[in-house]
């Protein structure tokens, strides 16, 4: 039986976010830019020995003033904040998107977040850069030292990495289930 667990890819407008999607769950890339609504993707995985279902979400680009959908919010595992390394806006918007989630969720504090992981697309663009790496890890860092990846979803490069991380990070957040914990016990260690 797979774990199911649900992933929102959320970031401004054309930073590829379905781009991203696309590669990750069907090993493609188109080059022509579609404003996206809203898009899920399925796939299944096996990390680490598990096997997971995963739903992606794809969505719609946000904006300062933008309002985040409860479909956001609600039911989901974990985060990718997704910017482009040629675009500075989409950047410096992912501190408003990630302030977005943790109001809508209720949430004070960064150590409390929900899972996160920041990727920075477009890794193929370096001659159009805009935001270094030592920017992205600083962001990473000030968002309680998250994984944080420069990906090309046009070259796949680290774009399972960068899912891989969120899976990672989801599951170092839940609590164990009654059968893990018991399994935990089984094996002479004690979670507190």
């Amino acid at each position: 039986m797979s774990k199911e667990r649900k992933i929102a890819l959320v970031g401004a407008r054309a930073v590829g976010k379905s781009s991203l999607a696309a590669q990750f769950a069907e090993e493609s890339f188109n080059d022509h830019y579609f404003p996206t609504i809203e898009n899920q993707l399925k796939k299944e995985v096996k990390y680490k020995g598990i096997d997971y279902s995963l739903e992606i979400m794809d969505t719609a680009g946000q904006d300062e003033f933008s309002t985040l959908h409860n479909k956001l919010l609600i039911g989901v595992h974990g985060y990718m904040l997704v910017y482009s390394i040629n675009s500075r806006q989409s950047f410096d918007m992912l501190a408003v998107v990630r302030d977005k989630i943790l109001d809508g969720l209720g949430i004070s504090s960064v150590e409390d977040g929900p899972p996160i992981v920041i990727v920075g697309n477009k890794s193929d663009l370096d001659f159009q850069r805009q935001v270094t790496e030592a920017e992205l890890k600083q962001l990473a860092r000030s968002f309680g030292n998250v994984p944080c990846f420069e990906c090309s979803a046009k070259n796949n490069y680290n774009v399972r990495e960068a899912f891989n991380a969120v899976i990672d990070q989801i599951e170092d957040s839940k609590e164990p289930t009654d059968e893990e914990e018991t399994q935990v016990k089984s094996n002479g260690c004690v979670l507190m």
